[in-house]
């Protein structure tokens, strides 16, 4: 994990009003905070080169583009293997999220799919990678809640 980053209000200002929209312009950002939008754009700079931010990325609605909710997969695997199965399973355009993790299962991913019989193929197929003891699946029923923001008393912590 790198170096835990410093942020001013500007900073905070900044990133929140592209978590709450990614096309958030540095004119509209920068008359809220008195500054120009090149002092702005300077900055959203600085935060991607200290890799506070990493992208910024359209947040698609999978069900309007024909996928199932999504489906993740718990896989207990031999420790020693975890490198190749990451390997693989990084080579799996279905696999959308993938996590080293503590527990029972030590890893996880997010898998997306058209349909079911196709992810029932797909998770038979992550079963019998080289390693993989055991794999847990949940599937998706409904989305109560999905935020991208970072708790309001992290910002005010910092400030």
């Amino acid at each position: 994990m790198g170096m835990i980053q410093q942020l001013d209000r500007i900073d905070h200002i900044i990133l929140q009003r592209l978590i709450e929209d990614g096309r958030a312009s540095f004119s509209s950002i920068a008359k809220e905070t008195n500054l120009t939008d090149v002092a702005i754009k300077k900055r959203f700079e600085s935060l991607k080169r200290k890799s506070v931010i990493r992208a910024v990325s359209a947040d698609l609605n999978l069900k309007v583009l024909g996928f199932e909710n999504p489906i993740f997969v718990q896989m207990r695997t031999e420790i020693a293997k975890n490198k190749d199965i990451t390997k693989k399973l990084n080579e799996f355009d279905f696999v959308v999220d993938l996590y080293h993790v503590l527990g029972e299962y030590n890893l996880l991913c997010k898998i997306v799919v058209t349909d079911l019989d196709n992810a029932e193929k797909i998770i038979n197929q992550i079963g019998v990678l080289d390693g993989v003891l055991d794999v847990k699946t949940m599937v998706v029923l409904s989305e109560l809640k999905r935020s991208k923001a970072l708790p309001a008393e992290a910002f005010q912590k910092r400030l």
